[in-house]
């Protein structure tokens, strides 16, 4: 069975990806920064989830979720990053720190990461990496400059690395969702909600569980002849 290493768990499309990775007997490690969260889940499935709580921006707690991971289940097969934060504001009104976070979480944590784990998946000639991007890299959403850079970066990471690591087995591809159901789009008004759903040809807004199975798709055997990719799940918002 492989071995999956999820983070960002505790969030909306984290907690779907994790549980279609476990209704399909994958052997799971859950990492994120709200430990009460991360509590619930092991007690949610009983101890056969493995989480840890991690800050990705500390290099220290980092390369512990690593060596941890590597404890409970040996190697990690399938990485999803995740993980990812918004500090949003107006390009000339951003302050450093607002960009340096939101480029730290989604991009510089992402390469970290990724760099340690491809060790493994290097030597066993087998991996699957899928990051998480957002239409907001190819649409460019004002007052979201960090987001959406660090976004597109991670989109061209993606197609690089993919390049790099093909000859030992390992894909590297990239889901992009569009507008989804989460947390966030609760704090929508109605009005502009209504707008957003008027701009996606298919009429709706996505669900978690939509973008859940895309991810599994390519973590798995039947997706060995894609890589470099970046798949949009958006119900057409960009064609």
């Amino acid at each position: 069975m492989k071995n999956v290493l999820i983070t960002g768990a505790t969030g909306g499309i984290g907690s779907s990806i994790l549980k279609l990775f476990y209704d399909n007997n994958y052997n799971i490690c859950a990492t994120g920064t709200n430990i009460d969260k991360l509590n619930e889940i092991e007690l949610y499935y009983k101890g056969k989830v493995k989480c840890i709580q991690s800050n990705l921006n500390d290099e220290f707690q980092l390369e512990n979720l690593v060596q941890k991971s590597n404890e409970y289940y040996g190697s990690t097969d399938i990485l999803i990053n995740n993980a990812g934060i918004t500090r949003d504001n107006l390009f000339l009104r951003m302050k450093d720190d607002e960009w340096n976070e939101v480029i730290n979480v989604n991009l510089n944590s992402n390469f970290k990461l990724t760099k340690h784990i491809l060790k493994g998946m290097i030597k066993s000639r087998w991996g699957r990496i899928v990051n998480i991007s957002s239409d907001a890299a190819k649409i460019g959403n004002a007052g979201q400059a960090n987001y959406v850079a660090s976004k597109s970066a991670i989109e061209g990471l993606t197609r690089t690395l993919a390049n790099e690591v093909a000859a030992r087995g390992i894909t590297v591809n990239c889901v992009s969702p569009g507008f989804v159901n989460t947390e966030i789009l609760a704090t929508v008004d109605e009005k502009t909600l209504q707008n957003m759903v008027e701009r996606i040809p298919l009429g709706r807004i996505g669900s978690i569980d939509e973008i859940a199975s895309a991810v599994y798709f390519l973590s798995s055997e039947e997706s060995a002849y894609i890589t470099g990719q970046v798949l949009h799940v958006n119900g057409g918002l960009t064609m």
